[in-house]
C-alpha cells in the first residue's frame, strides 16, 4: 500500500534490504537520503540501530502496526516523528490532494542490489522501465496461451525489495489479480501455500532444489511397488513430452494417480505456472519438475538493471531445458566476444557476454556515474554473464565473466561452470569451489545433504550425529569419490582433491549469501580462509606420502605427523 501510494504521488520508493548485511540499512538510508521509512513492527530496532548517522536524513518512521513507548521515546530523542499505521492514516482525513502529473522518465524506485562485493548499488528504475516490461510479459504469455486473468493468485514471499517480486506484483495489480503475503516465517510457508492456493508460484532455484531433494528422498524411501510405479509414470510422461505433447496431455492418468500428489497438492493444488528466477536452475531439477509438477516450469533471466525480466523460457518446449528461453518482447540482445575466455560471438556456436538494450533498462546507478559507464557502452548494458545462443532462439547461460581463475598449470577455469557440474551430486545441498594461481588443484567447501549422509553412515556402520559425520575422514572420502565420478562423467578436466564438510548451510547470517542466495565469493574466501589453508596443506602432504613413501611406511609417517 505504501509503495503504490508513492507511485500515485510520484514519490521515489527505496526498498530497504534488512538481509543485505550489517550496515546496509544505514548505508541505503544515508546514500538515498531517505526522509520517511515504512517499517514492519519487529524490524523497528534495525532502523533504530542506524541512529544517529541516519537521522541526518530520516525524519519520520511509520510502523505497519504498533509502536512501543520505549521506541517512541528513543525516536523523539533524536527529533524524529514516529507513527503507528492507524495514527498515520488519520493524518490524511478530510484532506484532498491533486495527484501530480507523472512522466515516463520519472524514477519510481531506487532498487539497491544486494551485491556480492562492496556497498549496495542504487539502481534507478523509471516508470517506463516497469510498464515496458509488463507490456512485454503480457504479450509473451498471451502468445503461449498462458495469459493472466483477474482470477489468478500470487503468493509473495520473495522480499518485495527484490525487483523480481516487485515486477510480478505490479504485473498482477495491472490485471486486477490477487496477491497474498506470507507470514514471514519459512516454517509456515507450506501452511500459507495451502491456505492461499496460488495459481502462480515464483521461486529462487534454492527453493525448487530443496523441493527436488525432498522428493528424491521420499521416492528412494518408498516401497518397491510405489517406486516402480513412479519411475514408470515418470519415464512414460517424459517420453511423450519429448515427442512434443503438452504436459497436460502427455500422461493425464499418471498426473491424476501419481504426480498430482507429488508437487501440485503441496503447492495448494491450483498452480499452473512456476517461475524460477534470480539464479540458474539446474537442468536435472527443471526436467524433473516439468514432468511431476503438473504445471509449466519456466526459467526467468534478468538483472535489477534490466527490471528483472529479459529472457523467459516457453511452456511445453522441452528442447529449451537448461536455457532461459528467448528474449521477452521490447528488448534487444546481442553477444560480445570474450577472447580471454575463448568465447567467440561470431563462431558457428555463438558464445559471448550477454548485452541488452531497450526501454526496460535502468537509468543508471544513483550517485555512481563511474559505475554506470563501466556497464553501459553505446546504449548496451554489459551483464557480465556469458551466454550461448541455441538453434531454437533461446539463450543458455554458460559462464560468468568475472568468476574465472587460472590455476598454476595456466588454464582458465570458470568456477560457476564447475559448481554446476559438481552440483549434480544428490548427496550435496550446496558447494563452493576454490582455486588460485599458486595451486595446481581445486578444493571445495560442501554442505552435505543431512539425510543422505546419515543414511550412508547407517549403511556403513559409522556412528555419530550429523556434525561429527562432517568431521569424519571416511565421509569426506566418500563425497570426494562422488565428486570424482561426476567429474569423469562430465569430462571436467580439473579435479577437487580436498573437501571441508560444513553442517551449517551457507547463509545470509554469516554474510555468505545474498538475499537471492547467490554466493558471496570474497566473503566465503575470508570466512573459510583457515579451512582453505589446512585443506591445501593436508592434500599436499597426502600427495607427498603417496608418491615418495613405501606403503608399509605411510602409517608411520602419519603417526609422526600427529606427534609433531
Amino acid at each position: 500500500m505504501s509503495m503504490e501510494a508513492c507511485n500515485a504521488h510520484n514519490l521515489c520508493c527505496v526498498p530497504l534490504y534488512d538481509t543485505a548485511g550489517a550496515g546496509a540499512v544505514e548505508f541505503i538510508i544515508c546514500h538515498a537520503e531517505v526522509t520517511i521509512a515504512f517499517v514492519e513492527e519487529k524490524k523497528i530496532p534495525e532502523v533504530l540501530n542506524t541512529f544517529p548517522n541516519a537521522t541526518k536524513y530520516l525524519k519520520t518512521i511509520v510502523s505497519f502496526r504498533k509502536v512501543t513507548p520505549e521506541q517512541r521515546e528513543e525516536v523523539q530523542k533524536f527529533g524524529l516523528a514516529i507513527y503507528a499505521w492507524d495514527e498515520f492514516i488519520l493524518l490524511g482525513d478530510n484532506k484532498q490532494y491533486d495527484l501530480p502529473v507523472k512522466r515516463k522518465s520519472d524514477i519510481c524506485t531506487i532498487s539497491y542490489t544486494s551485491g556480492t562485493t562492496g556497498d549496495p548499488k542504487g539502481v534507478l528504475i523509471s516508470n517506463n522501465s516497469i510498464v515496458t516490461l509488463i507490456g512485454g510479459l503480457k504479450r509473451l504469455l498471451e502468445s503461449v496461451n498462458e495469459a493472466l486473468s483477474a482470477k489468478d493468485v500470487y503468493l509473495s514471499y520473495i522480499p518485495l525489495a527484490h525487483i523480481f517480486d516487485r515486477v510480478i506484483e505490479e504485473y498482477f495489480i495491472s490485471h486486477g489479480a490477487s496477491i497474498g503475503f506470507w507470514h514471514g516465517d519459512v516454517k509456515l510457508l507450506t501452511e500459507d501455500i495451502g491456505e492461499l492456493k496460488p495459481t502462480v508460484f515464483c521461486a529462487v532455484p534454492r527453493v525448487l532444489e530443496r523441493i527436488y531433494s525432498v522428493l528424491q528422498q521420499k521416492i528412494s524411501a518408498a516401497g518397491f511397488l510405489k517406486r516402480t510405479m513412479f519411475n514408470f509414470a515418470y519415464s512414460y510422461k517424459l517420453r511423450n513430452m519429448k515427442k512434443g505433447n503438452k504436459h497436460v496431455n502427455a500422461a493425464p492418468i499418471c498426473d491424476k494417480i501419481v504426480f498430482s500428489k507429488v508437487v501440485k497438492e503441496g503447492l495448494g493444488g491450483r498452480v499452473r505456472l512456476i517461475l524460477s528466477g534470480a539464479a540458474p536452475l539446474a537442468t536435472h531439477v527443471e526436467a524433473f519438475l516439468r514432468v511431476v509438477a503438473c504445471s509449466n516450469v519456466l526459467q526467468v533471466y534478468g538483472l535489477t538493471e534490466t527490471c528483472a525480466g529479459t529472457f523467459v523460457s516457453l511452456p511445453n518446449e522441452l528442447n529449451m531445458l537448461g536455457t532461459v528461453g528467448p528474449p521477452v518482447p521490447n528488448v534487444d540482445v546481442c553477444l560480445e566476444s570474450v577472447p580471454e575466455m575463448g568465447y567467440d560471438a561470431l563462431s558457428s556456436t555463438p558464445r559471448g557476454e550477454i548485452c541488452i538494450r531497450g526501454e526496460t533498462l535502468f537509468s543508471g546507478y544513483y550517485k555512481r556515474e563511474d559505475l554506470t559507464k563501466e556497464v553501459m557502452v553505446d546504449g548496451w548494458l554489459h551483464t557480465g554473464d556469458v551466454g550461448e545462443w541455441q538453434p531454437n532462439g533461446s539463450m543458455k547461460i554458460v559462464d560468468r565473466k568475472k568468476n574465472i581463475f587460472k590455476p598454476s598449470q595456466g588454464e582458465y577455469l570458470a568456477v560457476e561452470n564447475l559448481e554446476n557440474d559438481y552440483g549434480n551430486v544428490p548427496d550435496i545441498d550446496s558447494i563452493w569451489i576454490y582455486g588460485n594461481s599458486f595451486e595446481s588443484f581445486l578444493i571445495a567447501v560442501v554442505n552435505p545433504n543431512k539425510q543422505a549422509l546419515e543414511q550412508w553412515a547407517k549403511e556403513n556402520r559409522i556412528p555419530g550425529d550429523f556434525n561429527s559425520l562432517c568431521e569424519n575422514a571416511k565421509a569426506k572420502e566418500y563425497l570426494l569419490g562422488k565428486l570424482a565420478r561426476i567429474a569423469k562423467k562430465k569430462k571436467v578436466n580439473m579435479f577437487i582433491k580436498a573437501v571441508h564438510l560444513d553442517p551449517v548451510p551457507f547463509d545470509m547470517d554469516r554474510d555468505l549469501l545474498t538475499p537471492t542466495f547467490k554466493k558471496k565469493r570474497p566473503q566465503l574466501l575470508k570466512y573459510y580462509q583457515s579451512v582453505i589453508k589446512n585443506m591445501y596443506k593436508s592434500a599436499k602432504e597426502a600427495k607427498m606420502v603417496s608418491k615418495s613413501t613405501p606403503k608399509d611406511l605411510q602409517f608411520l609417517y602419519a603417526i609422526g605427523n600427529l606427534y609433531l
